[in-house]
């Protein structure tokens, strides 16, 4: 697969081509994965539940972060590569700069924080120094405390405004992506279309201009047994892992997935 850029993707969401995202962890599958057609490796702090058994991502460190993204790094075969910030991983200016830096360092390409609209000094101040920013609007996994669990965001009509509303804040800031996480399918097409840089959905239904999920989660394995709704096995009909991630990215290719079934009314 040829080199992936920044540019790339954009191209990609002008031309009206889904871009196809799964987290990873290691270099193995960052070979399989990115000789599969997956186009963007995740390094999720999801790392934190599917690797390390933890009940939230919130565990998870700055050094695992680094650690996994330099393994992601040595295996990858073009893919870009997208790390996340990890729980109060951008505490103020300076923490957020030294963070990142070393997130990049280790050889990611762009970093994601989660959050809303005040990120915006954040994804300024990283945009202006050559970081590119990912930011995670919806349910964010960080903040499942104050959630109050893991449930779908913007049902509710000042919720969808304020999240379109903070999605023009973010692109206007310097965020070069966007990723919904479980929010109702007409609003991620709402935002996708009001913002030029490319969205990512997981639940969010197939308007967006890319897909993610959890490697895990394509694989048929879960720790719970409970798959959410948004989640497909691709092992079914596979005889191995490398044909089943190949078949998540050409259904992303060919809007097979995600279905109707997969994703949330408002």
């Amino acid at each position: 697969m040829p080199e992936i850029t920044l540019t790339t993707l954009q191209g990609l969401k002008q031309k009206g081509e889904k871009i196809v995202m799964l987290t990873c962890y290691d270099a193995t599958f960052a070979k399989v994965s990115s000789e599969a057609g997956v186009e963007i490796l995740l390094v999720g702090d999801s790392l934190g539940m599917v690797l390390q058994g933890h009940d939230s991502t919130l565990p998870v460190s700055l050094e695992e972060m680094a650690y996994h993204t330099a393994s992601v790094k040595r295996g990858n075969r073009g893919a870009f590569i997208l790390t996340d910030m990890p729980f109060m991983a951008n505490p103020s200016n300076e923490q957020t700069l030294i963070n990142a830096a070393k997130l990049m360092q280790a050889g990611a390409h762009m970093v994601k924080l989660e959050g809303a609209g005040w990120l915006a000094e954040s994804v300024r101040l990283l945009a202006e120094r050559g970081v590119p920013v990912c930011a995670h609007l919806g349910l964010i996994p960080q903040s499942v405390n104050l959630l109050g669990g893991y449930k779908v965001q913007g049902r509710q009509e000042a919720q969808a405004r304020k999240m379109l509303e903070d999605a023009r804040i973010l692109e206007e800031a310097g965020a070069a992506m966007l990723l919904l996480e479980c929010v109702p399918s007409v609003l991620a097409e709402q935002v996708s279309k009001a913002v030029r840089i490319p969205v990512i959905g997981i639940g969010a239904g197939a308007a967006t201009d890319g897909q993610v999920l959890v490697l895990h989660d394509i694989l048929g394995l879960s720790l719970s047994g409970r798959a959410p709704k948004f989640v497909k096995d691709f092992m079914q009909g596979q005889t191995d892992i490398r044909s089943a991630i190949a078949a998540y990215a050409s259904a992303v290719k060919a809007v097979t997935f995600p279905a109707a079934e997969h994703g949330f009314n408002a």
